[in-house]
C-alpha cells in the first residue's frame, strides 16, 4: 500500500480501479442499468464534477496560497515556483477548465436543457434551467479568461515566452487580476450550480 501511495500515478490508477469496483457494486445492487441517456448523463456529470474540483481547487490554490505566499519566499527560491510548480499548476488548471466546460455542456445536452440554459430564459424556460444557465455562462467566462487572458500572460510572466522585463511585470499583474476575477466569479457560479440541482 505504501508503494502505491508514494507514486501519484499509482495512487490515481488505484483510485480509478476502486471507483470502477464501486460502480460494478452499484450496478449489482441496483439490478443493472440501461445504458440510456440517464446513464450517460450520470457518467458525464461525474466527469464534470471531477474536472470542476480540479479546476476550482487549483484556482483557489493559486489565489489563497501561491500568490499571497510569493512575497514571503526568498528571491533565490522563487525560480523553483516559476520554473517548476507554476507551469505544472497552469497545465492542469487550463485543461481542467476546458474539461469542466465540455462535460458540463454534454450534461446539459443529454438532459435536454442546454438551449433554455444558454438562452438564460430569453426564449422561455424554468427557473431551474435559468439558474443553471447563469452558472454555465459564468463558467464559460471563467474558462475564456483561463485560456485567452491568464495563460497567454502567464507564459510571458514565467519566461516561457521571451519578453522584456516591463512586459513580464505587466503580464504577471494582468494574469493575477484575471485570476482574481475568476475567484470572484467562482463563488456565484458554484451557488448557481448547487441551487439549480437542489432547490428547484
Amino acid at each position: 500500500m505504501v508503494s502505491i501511495l508514494q507514486s501519484l500515478q499509482k495512487t490515481v490508477i488505484a483510485g480509478i480501479i476502486l471507483a470502477i469496483l464501486l460502480f460494478i457494486f452499484m450496478i449489482f445492487i441496483s439490478g443493472g442499468w440501461t445504458m440510456d441517456t440517464y446513464f450517460w448523463s450520470a457518467i458525464f456529470r461525474y466527469l464534470h464534477v471531477l474536472s470542476g474540483i480540479m479546476w476550482i481547487g487549483l484556482l483557489w490554490y493559486l489565489n489563497f496560497v501561491q500568490i499571497p505566499s510569493m512575497p514571503k519566499i526568498p528571491d533565490d527560491q522563487k525560480p523553483a515556483i516559476g520554473k517548476i510548480i507554476a507551469p505544472a499548476v497552469l497545465f492542469w488548471f487550463r485543461w481542467a477548465a476546458l474539461s469542466t466546460i465540455v462535460t458540463g455542456l454534454i450534461v446539459a445536452y443529454l438532459n435536454g436543457y442546454i438551449h433554455e440554459a444558454m438562452a438564460l430564459g430569453l426564449m422561455g424556460g424554468s427557473p431551474k434551467n435559468i439558474t443553471i444557465g447563469i452558472g454555465m455562462w459564468l463558467g464559460i467566462i471563467m474558462a475564456y479568461n483561463v485560456w485567452m487572458i491568464i495563460w497567454p500572460n502567464q507564459k510571458k510572466a514565467l519566461g516561457i515566452i521571451e519578453s522584456p522585463p516591463e512586459e513580464k511585470a505587466k503580464s504577471a499583474k494582468t494574469a493575477m487580476l484575471t485570476s482574481r476575477i475568476n475567484t470572484l466569479l467562482s463563488i456565484p457560479m458554484l451557488l448557481s450550480m448547487v441551487t439549480a440541482q437542489n432547490l428547484f
